[in-house]
C-alpha cells in the first residue's frame, strides 16, 4: 500500500513540473503568432510564461486538435499556443520560466547571440569568397557539382582541376549526376562549400534546407560560364550580388504624437509581413525617411514582425 502511494506522490510531482517540449510547427494567424508544441515533461498551463529560442511570451490561449480550448496540457500532449512574442522555428524547445522579465532577458540574450554568431559565420560564396576566405585563414575553395549526365559532370571537374590559382586551391568534395538534393545542401554546408549545378534543377526541400543553412547554389547552363565564374571568383573579381527584397506593404493610418520621442505610426498591413529592420516610408512617390524600425508593436506586445 505505502509502496504504491510513493508512486502516486512521484508522478504527481512530475505532472507539476515546469513544462518543456518542443515546437511541432507555427505560423501567424489573426490573433498573432502560433506554435503548435508538443509536451515532453511536465504540464503547460494557460497563463504561464514561456520561453522558445528568442521569442517569449504569456500563454494566452491553448487550444487543441479539435480546436477546444484547453486549461493545461500535460506531457505527450500537442497544443496550439496562442502568446508568443514571435514565430519560433519547427524543432526548437520551449520552456516555462518563472517571470516574463527573465523570459525577455534571456530571449535578447539569444537573440543577440544568434546575430553575432550569423555575422561570424558567414557562410562562402562565389561573389564573397576571396574576402571570406582571407579572414578565415583558409585558402580552399569547396564545391559540390551536379549536371544532367556523366560526360558533363567529368568536363567540369576536368575543367575545374585545371584552374590555375596562386591564391586560392579548388577542393571537388562531390560529383555526381541528377538534381541538386538535400543531401548535397548537407555535404556543403558542413563543409562552408558552394553547389554548382549544370544543367540541373533544384529540389524543393533542398532549396529550403540551402536558404536555412547559408548554402550557395549556382545554376549554369553554359559550361565556360561556370568555369569562368568559378576563375573570377577565386581571383576576388566577382562583385558582390546585391539584390533587394520587398518582403511587405503596410499604410500609415494613423499618427500618435507622444510626450516626447518620435511619434508613432499606425499601420494597417497591406500585404507581405512587416519586420523589424530596413523600412522605407513613401509619401506619394517621394521616400521621405530611410532605415531601422526602432520598435514595432501589435496592440501592446513587442513584437519581431507583423
Amino acid at each position: 500500500k505505502c509502496h504504491g502511494g510513493g508512486d502516486k506522490i512521484a508522478s504527481v510531482e512530475h505532472h507539476n513540473r515546469h513544462a518543456k517540449g518542443n515546437v511541432i510547427e507555427s505560423g501567424v494567424e489573426p490573433g498573432g503568432p502560433t506554435a503548435t508544441v508538443l509536451v515532453r515533461k511536465g504540464t503547460l498551463r494557460v497563463g504561464q510564461t514561456i520561453l522558445c529560442g528568442e521569442f517569449y511570451g504569456r500563454v494566452r490561449a491553448l487550444i487543441n486538435e479539435e480546436g477546444q480550448r484547453l486549461k493545461e496540457a500535460g506531457p505527450s500532449v500537442a497544443v496550439r499556443v496562442l502568446g508568443l512574442n514571435g514565430v519560433p522555428d519547427a524543432g526548437l524547445e520551449f520552456s516555462v520560466v518563472d517571470d516574463e522579465k527573465t523570459a525577455r532577458e534571456l530571449a535578447e540574450q539569444r537573440f543577440l547571440k544568434e546575430r553575432a554568431e550569423g555575422l561570424e559565420n558567414k557562410k562562402v560564396t562565389l561573389e564573397n569568397l576571396f574576402a571570406t576566405l582571407a579572414a578565415n585563414q583558409s585558402k580552399t575553395l569547396k564545391v559540390v557539382v551536379k549536371a544532367d549526365t556523366q560526360g558533363s559532370v567529368e568536363a567540369i571537374v576536368e575543367a575545374l582541376k585545371k584552374i590555375e590559382s596562386d591564391k586560392v586551391s579548388l577542393e571537388v568534395l562531390h560529383s555526381a549526376v541528377g538534381a541538386i538534393s538535400e543531401n548535397d545542401v548537407a555535404i556543403a554546408s558542413a563543409s562552408s562549400a558552394i553547389i554548382l549545378g549544370f544543367h540541373t534543377r533544384v529540389d524543393s526541400t533542398a532549396a529550403e534546407k540551402a536558404k536555412h543553412s547559408g548554402v550557395q547554389i549556382k545554376l549554369y547552363a553554359i559550361i565556360y560560364e561556370l568555369i569562368d565564374q568559378v576563375k573570377e571568383g577565386m581571383a576576388g573579381l566577382l562583385d558582390p550580388v546585391s539584390k533587394e527584397t520587398i518582403t511587405g506593404l503596410a499604410e500609415v493610418r494613423q499618427i500618435f504624437e507622444l510626450s516626447k520621442g518620435v511619434p508613432v505610426a499606425g499601420c494597417m498591413i497591406a500585404s507581405g509581413r512587416i519586420a523589424r529592420g530596413k523600412v522605407r516610408v513613401r509619401r506619394r512617390k517621394d521616400v521621405i525617411y530611410e532605415g531601422i524600425i526602432q520598435s514595432l508593436r501589435r496592440f501592446q506586445d513587442e513584437v519581431n514582425e507583423v
